[in-house]
């Protein structure tokens, strides 16, 4: 009997009979009449409970999961419900889905006709990494009577893992390749020479007459140009800050969360265009170190290791990752380090280090814009107050200009951006370094 459930329905009518009791005391005559509609609410309850109960599995249902959610992602959520009654039944689908995504109001109403299915869906967007455990899906289903309901449970307490940002990484190789043409239209500089000879191809207009083959051209009576690719198999290390200041959150996610998913995405894109893709993270010492390749299953590797890491509340010791860099990265490497840098002095603290790194390493520092305080500075004041607010967030900004400013002193490279374009500009800064043969 614990799955059987009273309506509202019934509740109302036994209301109406107990009012009708109350006034069958002051009118007699309507006795008679109350206990004949009281018999009547009484069978068709019986009635209904019978065609409910009277089958064991009148409803099927399932959850059809993802493999993993994508962390900052809309993840889709399909239910599939089959009505076995002979019957048409009103549902009520009730899913227990994780408490970390605080949906205390569920509740989706279907109409479901007799032998059918029908199909639902629901978006969940997870904002931490992490195991996700569903609670029952609940189905509660009325015939057209609709006095009583049952109650099915299907698919108790399964688990979902909550993995760095996955679902777009087909749409950042796209921009990586649009943003690829866009760098060979705009004839970026190489500085380097970091190519290999691929070809001996004929002239067209617009090749690069410092390529031309004269040896090749004499031979056959027309221009010949050398055509070089990119040097592939190059190293790229993703270096994560889990210290406290990738605690701070903007839309919901930390900053450690924007940095994996930014990880994540590049090491995808590394690994198209033929180079290694790495990753580590630390804070008092470095962990979680996948070494750089390029075989298969190594987008997976990155995946599994920073699946589940959290920050914590240690200043993070950048004389303890220089040490590992020294020790375990001997090759010359393209280093995105992603952290925080809030002050000027901040910087200066770890500058030995960071220049101790950048002497064999090209490193590049991935720091944040508040965007809390670039909606400050670019909104109108409107009262004395608020021209202090965009004075004080306009010193901020200043004063990580000087930051860029002291980096590139050293020969250090930095990507200052949102978090939310995080992703991005990573990719974007990557590129850019490739066309410009910088690593």
């Amino acid at each position: 009997m614990r799955n059987l459930y009273l309506t509202k329905r019934l509740f109302a009518l036994l209301s109406v009979v107990m009012l009708l009791f109350v006034l069958a005391f002051f009118i007699g005559w309507l006795l008679p009449f109350v206990r004949i509609f009281l018999g009547l609410v009484i069978l068709a309850a019986i009635i209904d409970y019978a065609m409910l109960f009277g089958m064991k599995y009148g409803v099927k249902a399932q959850r059809i999961l993802p493999e993993k959610l994508s962390n900052g992602d809309e993840n889709p959520v399909k239910l599939d419900v089959k009505n076995d009654y002979p019957f048409p039944i009103e549902t009520e689908i009730i899913d227990e889905v994780p408490f970390q995504f605080q949906m205390r109001d569920f509740n989706i109403k279907r109409k479901i006709e007799s032998k059918k299915n029908v199909f639902l869906q629901y978006i969940l967007e997870p904002k931490e990494r992490g195991e996700f455990v569903f609670g029952a899906l609940n189905v509660y289903a009325k015939s057209a009577i609709g006095l009583v309901s049952k109650r099915y449970r299907f698919q108790k307490d399964a688990a979902l893992p909550s993995y760095p940002s996955f679902i777009h990484l087909g749409k950042y190789e796209l921009q990586a390749i649009r943003d690829q043409f866009l760098l060979g239209a705009r004839k970026v500089r190489r500085i380097g020479h970091q190519t290999e000879f691929e070809q001996i191809k004929d002239y067209v207009p617009g090749d690069d007459i410092r390529t031309i083959n004269w040896k090749a051209t004499s031979k056959r009576n027309h221009l010949m140009v050398n055509q070089y690719q990119e040097e592939r198999s190059q190293r790229i290390w993703m270096i994560i800050d889990k210290g406290r200041t990738m605690q701070m959150p903007f839309g919901g996610l930390s900053l450690l969360d924007y940095s994996i998913n930014a990880a994540m995405a590049l090491s995808h894109i590394v690994l198209k265009k033929g180079d290694r893709a790495g990753a580590m993270t630390f804070s008092k010492t470095a962990e979680n170190r996948v070494p750089a390749e390029s075989k298969a299953g190594q987008l997976r590797k990155i995946s599994e290791a920073l699946y589940n890491i959290r920050t914590n509340f240690y200043e993070s010791d950048f004389g303890a990752l220089y040490r590992d860099i020294r020790q375990n990265i001997s090759q010359r490497s393209l280093i995105l380090l992603f952290t925080n840098f809030e002050t000027l002095d901040a910087v200066n603290r770890q500058m030995k280090f960071l220049r101790a790194i950048a002497r064999n390493h090209l490193v590049v520092v991935v720091f944040f814009k508040n965007s809390e305080l670039q909606k400050i500075i670019h909104r109108n004041p409107e009262n004395m107050q608020e021209i202090y607010d965009e004075i004080i967030a306009e010193k901020f900004e200043f004063e990580k200009k000087l930051i860029i400013q002291e980096l590139r002193k050293y020969g250090i490279y930095s990507l200052y951006t949102l978090p939310e374009n995080l992703s991005v500009e990573a990719i974007n800064k990557y590129l850019e370094i490739k066309a410009q043969g910088l690593l």
